[in-house]
């Protein structure tokens, strides 16, 4: 497999449940690649975080955004549309990361560009095998656009 840039890899957490944001961040931790994740507790920081307001000023474009659907004030749906209707970011993958498995859920996101969806899987040794696949897919074997 290629390695991946010998940069830090900058993620975006979109999540608004605590305990995910912490299930996520310790997955990562046993991730071989160095990485930043910066976590958005709702769409409206999300996209706040993307368009460098505020707090966010300095912070680089992420590599990968990890996308919940069902948050308060805007939902992922929403901040989905927005970023695959803006040229400075659709290029960014989105993972719709989320535990709806309802059909229309999946098909609503594909709809709106979403780059995969991903049921979360119950129980920590699921979940972190479930990062790390994402980390060899869209590290290791994609060849991202630069940024």
């Amino acid at each position: 497999m290629k390695k991946f840039v010998n940069r830090v890899i900058n993620i975006l957490l979109v999540e608004d449940s605590p305990s995910e944001v912490r299930l996520t961040q310790e997955a990562f931790k046993n991730s071989r690649l160095p990485n930043t994740i910066c976590v958005a507790n709702d769409g409206i920081q999300a996209m706040a975080f993307l368009n460098k307001e505020g707090i966010h000023k300095d912070v680089p474009l992420p590599d990968l955004i990890l996308l919940d659907l069902n948050m308060p004030r805007k939902d992922g749906f929403a901040v989905l549309a927005d970023i695959k209707s803006n040229s400075k970011f659709r290029m960014i993958p989105v993972i719709i990361l989320t535990t709806s498995d309802t059909e229309s859920d999946i098909n609503k996101s594909y709809d709106l560009h979403a780059n995969c969806y991903i049921i979360k899987p119950v129980g920590f040794d699921k979940f972190v095998n479930v990062i790390k696949q994402i980390e060899d897919f869209w590290f290791t074997i994609v060849q991202l656009p630069a940024k």
